[in-house]
C-alpha cells in the first residue's frame, strides 16, 4: 500500500460515549483505530456531552455497587439501603414503558449486558458516583434509593467525555476533528473505506470495518418534521446541534434497513428559556425540569394534561416532554407550595431557572400568561380531589386523587402552602427514537436481516430498543453496552478480513 493512502483497520464515526467505547474496545485488539467527530474539538463529546451522568445497569444490591465505586467507605455503606436492581427488573422495566414494543433481543442483550460493561468502563478509568441527589430520600436516617438508577457518572456527562478521551490517548486512538463521514465505500458488498469532508477537502480513509456512533436526527428540522411531526419544529434540541443523521443516511445508502420507533423520540420537559440548541458553555442537563411528580403542571388554559404521579418520573419524564409539546403555545408551568419546595431537584435552584414566585395563588396567577379563572378553579378541585394518607415521595405511595380527570395517582399533595412557585417549560427533544436495525453484537443488517459486511453501529444509531418512552439512564447505558461490543466485533471482523486478504 502505497504512504499516501490511509488506512485504519476501525474507523469509528461519532465521538459521544458510545463512539468512544467502541474506539476503545477496538483498541483493545491492538488495531489502529480512527474517530471522526464533526464538530471542532470545544464541542465534542455529542449528547453524552449534556447527560446528567445517570446510567441505568443490573446490580444485586450494594455489594456490586461497590465494585465499581470502591470508594465508598463502610461508614458510608452502613446508611445506604440499596434494593436490588436485577436483569428481569431491568429488563421488565423496559418492556413497560415502551408497552413490549422493545426487540427482545437487543433489549436482553442491553440488560445482560449491563452490569459487565460498567465494570469495563470502571477498569478503563470510567469513575461512577452515587446519585444522592436525585435519587435518594432521607428516612429514618438511612439514605433510601430508589427506581434503578443510583449510580452515575462523576462530573456528569461532562466527566464521562473527559475520562473516555484521556483513556483514547492513552490507548494511541487517533481523532479527527472537524471531519464529517459523509460516505461509506463498498467493494463486493464489504466495506472498503469511509469518505471524510474535512474543511474544503474531501479524502477517503481506507479501512476494514467501520462502526457509525453518530446519534440520530433530532437536530434536523427536516427530518423531524417528516419523521415526527411538523409540531416538531418547535422543541428546543437539548444537546449537540451536529446530529442531524449523517449516519442513518450513510448507513441506509449502504443497504441498512431502517429499524424502530421512526416517528418516537426522547424528550422532556425543560426550562422555557433554554438555549434553542445545547450550549456547550453551559455543559450538563441543567435545564431539565424532573420534580414535576412532587406537584401539578397546567397549561396556558389553566387546565391540567397528565396525571403527574403515574410513575416515578424515571418512567414518564421520557414521554411527557411531547405532552408538553401539544399544550397551547408548546408551554406549560410546573407548580409547587412551601411543603415541597426543600424536595425539588437540584436543577431547580440553579441561576438559570426561570421562576415566578407569589405568597397566594391569586397573586402568582396575575403572573402568569394564563387563564386565570381556569388556573384557581383547576387547583380548587384538584385541591378538593386529594385524598388522605400518607405521603412517601421515594416510593409509590398511593396517595392520590379521586374525582377528577386526569387523576394524580402518588404523591398528590394539596397546594395550600404558600410562597407558591410555578415553572414555565417547553419541550426539549434529546434523541430520536429511529434507527437502524443492528444484530445485537452490533453487526448492521440489510433487508433480508444478513450482516453488511465490516458495518456496525452503536447507540443512538440503532433502532428497535425504545419506543415512545424509556427508562431513565437506559439511553447512555445503550452507548457503553453496544459501543462496546460493536468495537469488538468490528475489530474482529478487520483483523480477520485482513488476514484473509493477504
Amino acid at each position: 500500500m502505497s504512504a499516501d493512502i490511509i488506512y485504519y483497520d476501525v474507523v469509528v464515526a461519532g465521538a459521544g460515549n458510545a463512539a468512544l467505547c467502541a474506539a476503545i474496545s477496538a483498541k483493545e485488539s491492538g488495531l489502529q483505530v480512527l474517530v471522526l467527530e464533526r464538530a471542532p474539538r470545544h464541542k465534542r463529546g455529542g449528547n453524552s456531552y449534556f447527560t446528567d451522568g445517570a446510567i441505568r445497569f443490573a446490580y444485586r444490591g450494594l455489594e456490586d455497587i461497590r465494585k465499581v465505586i470502591p470508594e465508598i467507605t463502610d461508614a458510608e455503606a452502613s446508611e445506604i439501603v440499596m434494593p436490588e436492581y436485577k436483569e428481569e427488573n431491568y429488563y421488565n422495566d423496559i418492556m413497560r414503558v415502551t408497552r413490549d414494543k422493545s426487540d427482545p433481543e437487543l433489549a436482553g442483550q442491553l440488560v445482560n449486558e449491563s452490569f459487565s460493561t460498567i465494570s469495563w468502563m470502571h477498569s478503563h478509568g470510567i469513575t461512577f458516583t452515587l446519585n444522592y441527589a436525585n435519587q435518594s430520600f432521607k428516612k429514618n436516617g438511612k439514605n433510601h434509593f430508589w427506581g434503578g438508577l443510583p449510580v452515575k457518572t462523576e462530573n456528569i456527562g461532562v466527566g464521562l467525555i473527559e475520562k473516555l478521551n484521556e483513556r483514547a490517548a492513552e490507548l494511541g486512538i487517533d481523532i479527527w476533528y472537524e471531519s464529517r463521514a459523509v460516505r461509506i465505500h463498498q467493494e463486493e458488498g464489504r466495506v472498503s473505506g469511509i469518505e471524510v469532508e474535512q474543511h474544503e477537502r474531501v479524502l477517503t480513509v481506507k479501512t476494514e470495518s467501520v462502526v457509525l456512533a453518530c446519534g440520530g436526527f433530532e437536530a434536523n428540522k427536516k427530518m423531524r418534521s417528516e419523521h415526527i411531526g411538523s409540531e416538531w419544529n418547535a422543541a428546543i434540541v437539548r444537546g449537540t446541534e451536529f446530529n442531524t443523521g449523517d449516519g442513518l443516511s450513510m448507513a441506509m445508502e449502504a443497504g441498512a434497513e431502517p429499524y424502530g420507533d421512526w416517528s418516537g423520540c426522547h424528550s422532556i420537559g425543560t426550562d422555557y428559556n433554554a438555549p434553542k440548541v445545547g450550549d456547550f458553555t453551559k455543559p450538563g442537563d441543567i435545564f431539565k425540569k424532573h420534580s414535576y411528580p412532587l406537584g401539578i403542571m397546567v397549561n396556558r388554559d389553566g387546565a391540567r394534561f397528565v396525571d403527574e404521579g403515574a410513575d416515578f418520573r424515571n418512567y414518564t419524564y421520557a414521554k411527557y416532554g411531547r405532552e408538553v409539546l401539544k399544550q397551547p403555545g408548546a408551554m406549560a408551568y410546573q407548580l409547587f407550595d412551601n411543603q415541597v419546595r426543600p424536595m425539588l431537584r437540584e436543577e431547580y435552584n440553579r441561576e438559570e431557572a426561570t421562576f415566578f414566585q407569589a405568597d397566594s395563588l391569586e397573586e402568582l396567577a396575575e403572573l402568569l400568561t394564563i387563564n386565570k379563572e381556569s388556573f384557581l378553579q383547576t387547583i380548587k378541585e384538584y385541591n378538593a380531589a386529594v385524598q388522605d394518607g400518607e405521603y412517601y415521595p421515594n416510593e409509590k405511595d398511593g396517595k392520590g386523587t379521586t374525582g377528577i380527570t386526569p387523576p394524580k395517582s402518588n404523591w398528590a399533595l394539596r397546594l395550600e402552602e404558600g410562597p407558591f412557585y410555578a415553572y414555565p417549560i417547553t419541550c426539549g427533544i434529546t434523541f430520536s427514537f429511529g434507527g437502524i436495525h443492528a444484530a445485537p453484537t452490533g453487526e448492521v443488517l440489510s433487508k433480508d436481516k444478513t450482516p453488511i459486511q465490516g458495518l456496525f453501529a452503536a447507540g443512538e444509531m440503532i433502532g428497535g430498543i425504545f419506543y415512545e418512552n424509556y427508562p431513565g439512564g437506559s439511553g447512555l447505558m445503550s452507548g457503553s453496552v453496544f459501543g462496546r461490543l460493536a468495537g469488538a466485533a468490528a475489530a474482529a471482523y478487520a483483523r480477520n478480513n485482513r488476514a484473509h486478504n493477504r
